[in-house]
C-alpha cells in the first residue's frame, strides 16, 4: 500500500489491498495468513486489538491510541472482507442513522 494523505479513500485503499491479499502465500503476507487461519482468528485478533486501544486510551499518550486505533481499523476491515461485508453498506448504515438520537437508534433496534 502506498502513503497517503490522510483522507476518505485511505479505507477503501486499504480494504482493496486485504481483499487483493485473500488466496496470497501466508509465508508472505500477514494479510493472506489471517485468512488462512480464518473467521475465528481474525475475531480473535479483532478483539484483541480492541482492548489494546481501550487500553492505550486509560493509560497511553494520543500517538499510543492512534497506533493501536490503526490495528483496530485494519483488522475490522479483514473482518468485513472475511464475512461479505461491504465497507459501503457500513457508511449507508452510518449515513441513514445521521440526525437521529443515538438514544432514538437503540430504542428502535430493541424492538426489531
Amino acid at each position: 500500500m502506498s502513503k497517503h494523505a490522510p483522507g476518505p479513500t485511505v479505507l477503501a485503499d486499504l480494504f482493496a489491498v486485504i481483499e487483493s491479499r485473500r488466496g496470497d502465500d501466508p509465508g508472505r503476507s500477514y494479510t493472506a495468513r489471517l485468512f488462512a487461519k480464518g473467521r475465528g482468528k481474525i475475531c480473535q485478533k479483532l478483539g484483541e486489538e480492541a482492548v489494546e486501544t481501550v487500553i492505550a486510551a486509560l493509560d497511553e499518550t494520543p500517538a499510543e491510541v492512534t497506533k493501536e486505533s490503526a490495528d483496530l481499523l485494519y483488522h475490522l476491515l479483514v473482518l468485513w472482507a472475511e464475512t461479505g461485508v461491504d465497507p459501503a453498506a457500513v457508511w449507508s448504515e452510518l449515513a441513514a442513522r445521521g440526525g437521529r438520537s443515538g438514544l432514538d437508534e437503540k430504542r428502535s433496534r430493541k424492538g426489531s
